[in-house]
């Protein structure tokens, strides 16, 4: 039986993309989502928890996974203010990090974004790198950190008008950005995914972060 495997926040662009992978590569044998409400669709080997987010500590300790994903994140107009925002980008993914980590999970990968910053004076920013501050506190054996630019694929979750507009001027974008700004550019959300299914393999120990040219590089390895 492959080692455990826990996603938190499957139902999102790189969540689900990434679950779809790994079923379709047949590594779904160990493989535990996370959700709050019920999936309707076939996960194959996957054994899908429905809970409440209070519930979550108790369901992360009960899968006993070795790695854990974390793909959560909302938007502004989706959570309606910057405390609800917070509540999840910051505080929930604050909270499974150190349920997993009492868990004993050993490798921690989470989705963040480009630029993150906790002193950064732009609140979406600072409230991802304030995230991303709670995860370094739990001092994983393993910490994967995904900062792409931005992101590229079809959403189910919530429609986004202003990504929207800027995915369709990305091609243009992406050609004027070099050097240290090829962080900004658009990146499809299936070569994260990919990026994130061949972490699921290492097992160095260490602090790590990846924006677009590490990524694509990892979705490389993964592909290959």
């Amino acid at each position: 039986m492959a080692e455990p495997v826990l996603i938190v926040g499957a139902t999102g662009l790189i969540g689900n993309l990434l679950v779809r992978k790994l079923i379709a590569d047949g590594r779904d044998d160990g493989l535990h989502l996370l959700v709050r409400k019920p999936l309707d669709s076939d996960y194959g080997a996957a054994t899908i928890h429905v809970a409440s987010t209070e519930q979550w500590s108790d369901i992360i300790a009960d899968a006993k996974a070795v790695r854990t994903v974390s793909c959560l994140g909302s938007t502004m107009k989706k959570a309606g203010s910057k405390e609800a925002f917070a509540a999840v980008d910051r505080d929930l993914v604050g909270a499974v990090a150190k349920a997993a980590k009492a868990a004993g999970v050993r490798q921690f990968i989470a989705v963040s974004s480009t630029m993150a910053n906790a002193q950064a004076s732009q609140f979406y920013l600072k409230v991802k790198g304030q995230a991303e501050e709670l995860m370094r506190a739990q001092q994983f054996d393993r910490l994967d950190i995904i900062r792409p630019g931005l992101l590229r694929g079809e959403r189910t979750d919530d429609a986004r008008l202003g990504e929207s507009l800027a995915i369709i001027a990305s091609p243009l974008m992406d050609r004027l950005l070099h050097g240290s700004l090829r962080r900004y550019r658009s990146i499809d959300g299936r070569e994260v995914a990919s990026a994130i299914a061949a972490l699921l393999t290492e097992d160095a120990a260490g602090d790590n972060i990846y924006e677009n040219d590490e990524i694509w590089k990892w979705a490389d390895r993964e592909i290959a």
